[in-house]
């Protein structure tokens, strides 16, 4: 369906979500009947059939593989961290993304275990979006404007796509949208007391305002979720699969799948951090986490380890003889 033309930016953004393309079938139907045809007891190799069938569905190649994964790391700062006791401020997340850049962070590491390429993108990280408790993080123009930039961060050939955050205040954000999204109290998305009352007080500026994901997005969130919702948007036109990260990845990914029912199923949840606000949020997206081994980072970590496993999901399918080899 074509909406009417309303020069509103967010009209390209709602169109794009009413037209995302569908599964292949007919790949996902190929490795099924493979997987059912190895040599091993039916559903022997457990999730990792799932995965293959996943690969191929979205990759839209009946003999998945991965090759170049992508491991995009979206940085960005907030004003309303500042509200928080000893706050983050500019220059930690200054520091952590020269970190990254230097090669030291334990993401550049998995990073090389897994040959995938890691990109760093610095959303302005001196200026922090506005304080979320007195006015809007984004206006339209900009949050369209991020979520354009989101897309073209992916390009290069890539086949596997990995979107985690980096930045001070971005759980408190995160926070501020899955409430607004799903509902609930504050205290349910909270992963710090102290973030409580500042959302609170976000959440009550803005109540009037938190009816459209997309709107809910640009005024509770930030460049980060607006940038990673639009590389999930457009991972999904280049038939690249998508491993959530942490929180903060899976808070942008919600934007879009109460914008558009659907929209996340070429996407896998790398990881459970073990966080309550975290398996809330799992729990309403209705994915089930790959890893569960307590990584509370958000900065593509978990999702950089899931990507072995997704390899060797495919490798096993390709790889194994069939029952009329033996």
């Amino acid at each position: 369906m074509t909406r009417p033309l309303t020069g509103m930016p967010f009209d390209d953004i709602r169109d794009l979500l009413d037209t995302l393309p569908p599964p292949d079938e007919d790949a996902r139907d190929a490795v099924r009947a493979r997987n059912a045809a190895l040599a091993k007891p039916l559903g022997g190799l457990g999730r990792l059939e799932e995965i293959a069938e996943w690969l191929a569905a979205w990759q839209a190649n009946p003999k998945p593989a991965i090759d170049r994964p992508l491991i995009a790391i979206f940085a960005a700062t907030h004003e309303v961290a500042k509200r928080l006791p000893s706050g983050p401020q500019a220059a930690d997340t200054r520091a952590e993304v020269e970190l990254f850049a230097a090669g030291g962070a334990g993401v550049n590491q998995l990073a090389l275990a897994q040959n995938a390429g890691l990109k760093v993108f610095d959303l302005a990280l001196d200026i922090p979006t506005p304080d979320i408790c007195t006015g809007d993080a984004l206006s339209e123009k900009d949050c369209a404007a991020t979520m354009a930039f989101g897309m073209e961060s992916i390009a290069g050939g890539v086949d596997l796509l990995c979107v985690g955050a980096a930045g001070g205040g971005n759980s408190l954000v995160a926070a501020a949208v899955a409430c607004a999204l799903f509902g609930d109290k504050p205290s349910a998305w909270a992963s710090d007391p102290a973030h409580v009352p500042v959302l609170e007080l976000a959440l009550e500026f803005h109540s009037n305002s938190l009816k459209d994901p997309l709107e809910i997005a640009r005024r509770t969130g930030g460049r980060e979720l607006a940038a990673m919702a639009g590389a999930i948007i457009a991972a999904r036109f280049q038939r690249i699969p998508v491993l959530l990260d942490g929180f903060v990845a899976c808070a942008a990914a919600a934007v879009l799948h109460k914008a558009s029912p659907g929209a996340l199923d070429h996407c896998l949840a790398a990881h459970r951090s073990g966080s309550a606000p975290h398996d809330k949020l799992l729990a309403e997206l209705g994915k089930r986490p790959l890893l569960d081994l307590g990584i509370g980072l958000d900065d593509g970590t978990g999702a950089a380890l899931a990507i072995g496993l997704v390899k060797a999901a495919a490798a096993a399918h390709s790889g194994m003889a069939t029952r009329d080899q033996l």
